[in-house]
C-alpha cells in the first residue's frame, strides 16, 4: 500500500468516525427527548440506534486492522489507529447506556415525575458536546479543545449529585416516590457512566496527539 493510498484510508477510517459519533449523538438527544415527553416512540428510535452503533464499530475495527496488517505504520500513525481502537468501544458503551435509559423512559410512560427533570436534559446536553467536541479534537488535533472536553466532565458529576441529593429527599418524605426515585437516579447514573465515557474517548485522543495518555477511566 503506497503512503497516498495509506493517506486515503486514514481519511475514511476520520469519516467512519464521525458518522459514528453521530449516531451516538443522536441516540442520546432522542433518550433525552424521549425522558422530557415520555415518548416511546423516540425512545424507541434511541434503542434503534444501538444495533448501527454496533455495526460501525466492527466496520472501523475492520478498516483498522486493515491499516495495520497493510503498512507498517509509522509511530504517529500507530497512535492513531490505536487511539481509533479504543474510542469506539467507548462509543459503542455510550450506545449501550442510551439505549438503557431509553428502556427505563418506556417503563415511565403514562407516569406524573415525582420532580422536575431539567437536570437530567442538562446531563445530556453535556454528554453530547463532550462526544461531539473529543471527535472534533481528534480530527483537528486539538489538544486546548481535548482539555476543555475533559473538564467538562465535572460538569456532569456535580449534576448527577444535585438529583441525587434531591431523590434522596424524595423518598425520605415519602417512601412511595421510592420507585421512581431510582429509576430517575439509574438514568442520572448512565448520563454520569456516559460523561466518563466520554472523558475517556477525549484522553484517547490526547494520546493519539502527544503519545501519553493520563486516564483513570480504562
Amino acid at each position: 500500500m503506497t503512503r497516498i493510498k495509506f493517506e486515503e484510508q486514514l481519511n475514511l477510517l476520520n469519516k467512519e468516525l464521525l458518522e459514528m459519533s453521530a449516531l451516538i449523538e443522536n441516540a442520546i438527544q432522542s433518550a433525552s427527548y424521549a425522558l422530557i415527553h415520555q415518548d416511546t416512540a423516540y425512545a424507541e428510535k434511541a434503542i434503534n440506534f444501538d444495533s448501527q452503533v454496533d455495526q460501525k464499530e466492527r466496520d472501523i475495527e475492520t478498516l483498522c486492522i486493515k491499516l495495520l496488517l497493510q503498512q507498517q505504520p509509522v509511530a504517529r500513525d500507530l497512535r492513531q489507529i490505536s487511539a481509533v481502537l479504543k474510542m469506539i468501544t467507548d462509543l459503542e458503551r455510550i450506545g449501550d447506556q442510551a439505549a438503557d435509559i431509553s428502556n427505563i423512559v418506556i417503563h415511565l410512560v403514562g407516569t406524573s415525575y415525582i420532580k422536575p427533570i431539567e437536570h437530567l436534559p442538562q446531563m445530556a446536553d453535556a454528554a453530547i458536546r463532550m462526544v461531539s467536541g473529543s471527535i472534533d479534537a481528534y480530527i483537528n488535533k486539538d489538544l486546548a479543545l481535548v482539555r476543555e472536553i475533559i473538564d467538562m466532565d465535572d460538569i456532569i458529576d456535580d449534576l448527577f449529585d444535585i438529583i441525587k441529593s434531591e431523590l434522596i429527599v424524595l423518598i425520605r418524605d415519602n417512601a412511595q416516590n421510592g420507585e421512581q426515585a431510582i429509576d430517575l437516579l439509574m438514568i442520572a447514573k448512565y448520563f454520569e457512566r456516559i460523561g466518563d465515557h466520554a472523558q475517556n474517548i477525549a484522553e484517547w485522543v490526547e494520546y493519539s496527539i502527544t503519545g501519553q495518555h493520563k486516564g483513570k477511566f480504562l
